[in-house]
């Protein structure tokens, strides 16, 4: 993710830590020091927030390392204001896999949550309603006991995409199917998204962004899910092009320039008797026409690490990648040697047309 530091590796995991999570310890500090905390209570009380976040990372751990055991690896593990993003490559079709992924978070929690109300004395006789008022050091791991209590209950509320929404859509899909529990899942959590706008706005900011967040992520998985229903079963020499322009790597700029005003193509496959050599994007070639580089060869500008698919190639794994990698398009090859191009586009095209048939 943009703009965001890199905190090291925990298993194997990339930590990031995005730069909004200061304006967080920020609105901490402003808030003691508009209570008249000196800055021990201040420092306290950023130390309670980086301890809740450890806790976050945690859980965002427990879904990952789950993930692992079904051989789905997480890319990294982003810390954001209202929480933690563990961006696994995939999740699991399989409502049992995906269950126990989604349940693995908040299973960390109560771990932590148990160990905290073991080892703690108990607060019997203590005037708990000043006691509460202000992190303190003697309340600090009781506060942190009542975070994790708060992150279960959170989180076992049924918001698809956060953890409770994945358990209410696996348990569905043992029934209805994954397409039709998402759907039922999505409206679910999309309602609730709206309830904790509305709640935001008279009692908590936070609450706003992550109705934002809860109904976005539910609409764009619903999406999903629903496309990779229609790219089910189909193949990538389905869904490619086999009418595109490519470029030799011995041409010039200046022929590169000709086809790009001359054509449709954005980007060019460059190519050597058949054989795939290298891509061409569009801003590859304006900044090489910046650079009044106009007698240079493609060769020497073009980007030689080039991925493909083959023509037998699930269509849905294609449409998953391009999505991952936002690569504009990608070669598809037939023994070695270049049959079509396939990108996002023509295959959402292709989409638009299974689904009209299905209609």
């Amino acid at each position: 993710m943009k703009w965001s530091l890199n905190l090291g590796r925990i298993a194997g995991i990339k930590i990031l830590v995005h730069w909004t999570f200061v304006l967080l310890l920020g609105w901490v500090a402003f808030t003691e020091a508009q209570r008249g905390s000196d800055m021990a209570t201040t420092l306290l009380a950023m130390a309670f927030i980086l301890a809740v976040f450890f806790c976050v990372v945690l859980h965002e751990l427990g879904h990952s390392l789950t993930a692992r055991r079904f051989g789905i690896n997480t890319k990294m593990i982003t810390l954001l204001p209202i929480g933690g993003v563990a961006s696994l490559e995939r999740m699991p079709e399989q409502p049992r896999k995906e269950l126990l992924i989604a349940a693995a978070g908040p299973a960390v929690n109560v771990v932590i949550a148990l160990i905290l109300w073991l080892v703690l004395p108990s607060l019997q006789n203590v005037p708990t309603q000043e006691f509460f008022q202000q992190i303190t050091p003697a309340n600090f791991f009781y506060m942190l006991l009542i975070v994790n209590v708060v992150l279960v209950v959170f989180n076992a509320i049924p918001a698809f995409p956060m953890d409770g929404g994945r358990v209410l859509r696996a348990l569905l899909a043992f029934k209805l199917g994954r397409v039709r529990a998402t759907q039922i899942a999505a409206n679910i959590g999309q309602l609730l998204a709206i309830l904790f706008v509305f709640v935001g706005f008279m009692y908590n900011p936070f609450l706003i962004l992550i109705g934002a967040f809860v109904f976005f992520g539910a609409y764009s998985e619903n999406i999903l899910v629903q496309h990779l229903d229609h790219l089910r079963g189909h193949s990538v020499r389905e869904g490619m092009m086999t009418n595109f322009v490519t470029l030799a790597p011995s041409e010039t700029v200046r022929d590169a320039v000709s086809k790009l005003l001359m054509g449709s193509e954005h980007e060019f496959i460059v190519e050597q008797e058949g054989q795939v050599v290298g891509t061409l994007t569009r801003s590859q070639l304006i900044q090489a026409v910046k650079e009044e580089q106009m007698h240079r060869p493609v060769a020497e500008i073009m980007s030689a690490d080039v991925k493909a698919f083959n023509v037998q190639d699930k269509l849905a794994d294609a449409y998953t990648e391009l999505q991952k990698t936002k690569a504009p398009l990608y070669p598809v090859l037939e023994n070695g040697r270049l049959a079509g191009v396939i990108n996002t586009d023509n295959i959402n095209e292709f989409i638009m047309v299974k689904s009209a048939l299905t209609h």
